[in-house]
């Protein structure tokens, strides 16, 4: 992970722009909102990682390839960076934890025969409602 995070850092733009919402005359003066462009090809993931990055990142991938994340949670430039940073940093680990593959189930016989009994149940109980017979 320590590879691709720093080339995906190295390799980020950053653009400040004005920031909307509460903040009253520091919003209308500051620019703090910060957007972390990153184009995803350059940073060099395998097709699988790539694939649940795409999945992952949802709209904030544009068609070109670029993830973009907007942060503007806090009054400063410098925190903005560092949460946009830290959610970069947390999409791409995310994409790069390959999925746990599903082992199926051992059920031995007496567990077989404890969830037909069940079945059953459930079936006569389903099979006794509706309109009442005279």
């Amino acid at each position: 992970m320590g590879g691709i995070a720093e080339r995906a850092l190295a390799i980020a733009e950053e653009k400040f722009v004005a920031g909307s919402g509460p903040g009253g005359q520091n919003v209308n003066k500051v620019a703090t909102t910060v957007q972390l462009r990153v184009d995803v090809f350059q940073i060099g993931l395998d097709p699988d990682s790539y694939a649940r990055l795409k999945e992952i990142a949802g709209s904030k991938l544009t068609k070109g390839g670029e993830l973009l994340i907007s942060a503007n949670e806090y009054r400063t430039q410098e925190q903005n960076r560092e949460a946009a940073r830290a959610r970069l940093l947390s999409i791409l680990e995310e994409a790069l934890i390959p999925p746990r593959k599903r082992r199926k189930s051992r059920l031995n016989r007496v567990g077989k025969v404890k969830r037909l009994k069940a079945k059953k149940v459930r079936g006569t109980v389903k099979a006794n409602r509706g309109p009442v017979k005279l």
